[in-house]
């Protein structure tokens, strides 16, 4: 393995100096170290588009439950995230999104503002320009189908007898990813009982249409990705006047099954699969069934959906979900490598603190729930944790790792037991073709992105590059030879996976800088060469991406056929996994890296932090994007407190996975 150790000194020519590395590390370090919970977890917000936000108001109007004054606050923030082209973005400063732009324009109607308001009608205007609402996205469609804009065949046939199909069936939900089965169970069973908000103010968006909605003869007109598109259209005609002869006991058993599949994954005040859509359709659900307010099941569902509301004081917005597992996973690396440079006061301070996050994180992994990913492995014990506070059908892998490599950092027997849970959880979860999807096994039918349901590209849960990476960085970490086999099937997988100019796709972060850097990582961990064809055309590749001011930028753009790993402006989440993915293959004292750290330091303001406005990850790409707030301060205090570590000693060699 190359070991680059051309310069001794603490910090390379141009780069900031060791005083001053210091500096913007105690800064971080204390500005982080200030925002842990008394139990000893982190959690950012989680802040994704309008539709969240507006579908929240939707809501409460569909079950007439109107908050006033939080309507107006959430109000306040769907006006102020309007875009100059009229309608909402996706992300911030993105391009004209219909499906978000309807949404938004019917909350705020419904909230109470005048569609002759020049903010209202400027959105309108952009609508119809784009060919009006029947043009909107399928989840869209189902939201209008429900207050009664549209016909119910206005959205794809997607019968409730699903339910009831075996896994070996193509059309299984088995078959989906777990964020599409979750949200599709209560869905079917509204779209089998085409219930009708209560709509207590009577708020319409007819005017929304270029063409009235019961004189549209083609709703479903793509994407279509291949011909299967065109053939899953002919067959959702088929199937139109066919459901109609499905026995009536038949029906009532498939809205069973659903139910049935619901319940025991309601996960409490965290809400079904802990993803908002999910939640909402299940508080809907319970309303279509008759299920009083004041059942445990429809409070529960209620309250969970409540808990997501991010309150700013004059303005509110709805989270996608919670972050805390992640969060406090991120936040303890890089909490952990700011320590480990520190006088002794602050690194005993921050050992007792993340001896606290060690036990919070402990008291989280699941050990006795069999979720959906046991369908495919029966045998497997749990050991993962998952994204949310709880969610215990639903552990990932990439969280897993990312907690199981903290764990392992701290060299505390403590943490002895659920690490091997976790690394045996790990193993068990790669897929066939040697990657790992995020929750499921050889999830991977691809078809199922062709039915006209799934116009968001996004049903599946395939073996993704980045958390392939994490999985090995894991792996490797630990040592164990045993894993030997499965960290080779994972490293073949990435080799086969690398893009053409060098870089490697993102599919939960930003994207080709964050899957680039992810992969890094990995190989690093798991002893690829640092001279392997493989790493350089990665180093090359992210050479060629750095921004003339020493920085590194890349915009949600590149998931819609932008340019990879660049944007207008560079980033700090950005530039951090520029730097550490160039440090962990032995270019700490390349002129990019020191130029980046560079960028860094000056960009650091007077609280410690870095500012950060673009969103830096993904839910869907091209549908559903999400900014981590806290991505602006793990990434950047990792990166600068690595560069100096690594600047103190003899070899520039990264030892761990992350």
């Amino acid at each position: 393995m190359l070991d680059d150790t051309t310069h001794s000194a603490s910090s390379a020519p141009g780069g900031p100096g060791a005083d001053e590395l210091e500096k913007i590390v105690r800064r971080a370090h204390a500005a982080l170290g200030g925002k842990q919970n008394e139990d000893g977890h982190w959690v950012f917000e989680l802040e994704a588009d309008a539709t969240i936000p507006a579908e929240y108001v939707l809501l409460e109007h569909f079950l007439d439950r109107i908050d006033e004054d939080l309507e107006r606050k959430i109000g306040v923030y769907l006006r102020r995230i309007q875009g100059e082209h009229g309608g909402w973005p996706l992300y911030h400063d993105g391009e004209f999104n219909i499906s978000a732009t309807v949404k938004a324009y019917y909350a705020l109607k419904c909230i109470g503002d005048d569609p002759d308001a020049p903010h209202m009608k400027r959105a309108r205007e952009a609508v119809l320009d784009h060919g009006g609402a029947e043009r909107s996205n399928v989840f869209t469609r189902f939201q209008l189908a429900l207050f009664g804009e549209i016909p119910w065949h206005g959205t794809p046939v997607m019968p409730v007898e699903l339910m009831l199909l075996k896994r070996s069936a193509f059309f299984s939900v088995w078959n989906m990813s777990y964020w599409s089965r979750t949200v599709i169970a209560p869905l079917l069973v509204l779209a089998a009982l085409r219930p009708v908000a209560i709509n207590p103010r009577g708020v319409h968006v007819q005017e929304l249409f270029v063409t009235p909605p019961d004189q549209v003869k083609d709703w479903i007109r793509g994407p279509y990705r291949s011909r299967w598109g065109h053939v899953f259209k002919v067959v959702d005609q088929v199937l139109r006047p066919t459901i109609k002869l499905v026995p009536k006991k038949t029906h009532q058993k498939a809205i069973k099954a659903a139910v049935d599949f619901i319940e025991p994954r309601l996960n409490g005040i965290d809400g079904l699969g802990a993803i908002y859509p999910a939640m909402a359709n299940t508080v809907m659900m319970y309303r279509a069934l008759g299920v009083p307010d004041s059942d445990p099941r429809a409070k529960t569902a209620w309250e969970s959906v409540q808990a997501l509301l991010v309150d700013h004081g004059d303005e509110v917005y709805c989270q996608p979900c919670v972050s805390p597992i992640w969060d406090t996973g991120l936040a303890g690396h890089a909490m952990m490598e700011a320590g480990s440079g520190a006088n002794p006061i602050e690194a005993e301070a921050t050992k007792a603190n993340l001896t606290k996050a060690a036990e919070w994180l402990r008291g989280r992994q699941i050990l006795d729930v069999k979720g959906d990913w046991a369908i495919n492995k029966p045998d497997l014990e749990p050991g993962g944790w998952a994204f949310q506070y709880r969610n215990d059908y639903y552990p990932d892998v990439d969280d897993t790792a990312v907690v199981g490599m903290l764990l392992h950092r701290q060299n505390d027997p403590a943490n002895a037991e659920a690490i091997e849970r976790a690394r045996k959880w790990i193993v068990g979860m790669q897929s066939t073709n040697g990657g790992w999807g995020a929750f499921d096994i050889d999830n991977d039918k691809d078809l199922l992105n062709h039915i006209p349901f799934a116009d968001h590209g996004a049903l599946l849960d395939p073996p993704t590059a980045d958390v392939t990476a994490r999985c090995i960085s894991f792996l490797a970490q630990l040592g164990n030879p045993e894993d030997r086999p499965v960290i080779e099937r994972g490293l073949a997988y990435l080799r086969s996976d690398q893009e053409k100019d060098g870089s490697w796709f993102g599919r939960w972060g930003t994207n080709y800088i964050y899957g680039t850097w992810s992969v890094l990582c990995a190989l690093n961990a798991a002893e690829v060469s640092h001279d392997d064809p493989m790493v350089v055309r990665a180093v090359e590749w992210l050479r060629s991406v750095q921004r003339p001011d020493g920085g590194w930028g890349e915009g949600c753009e590149s998931y819609e056929g932008g340019l990879h790993g660049q944007y207008k402006e560079s980033l700090p989440s950005q530039t951090a996994w520029a730097v550490l993915g160039l440090m962990a293959v032995g270019r700490r004292d390349d002129p990019a890296t020191v130029r980046g750290i560079a960028w860094l330091a000056k960009h650091q303001n007077d609280n410690g932090e870095w500012d950060e406005q673009p969103y830096n990850a993904v839910g869907f790409p091209k549908v559903f994007y999400l900014k981590y707030h806290g991505y602006r301060q793990f990434f950047p205090l990792l990166a600068v407190a690595r560069y100096r570590n690594l600047g103190s000693t003899n070899s520039r060699q990264v030892s761990f996975g992350f």
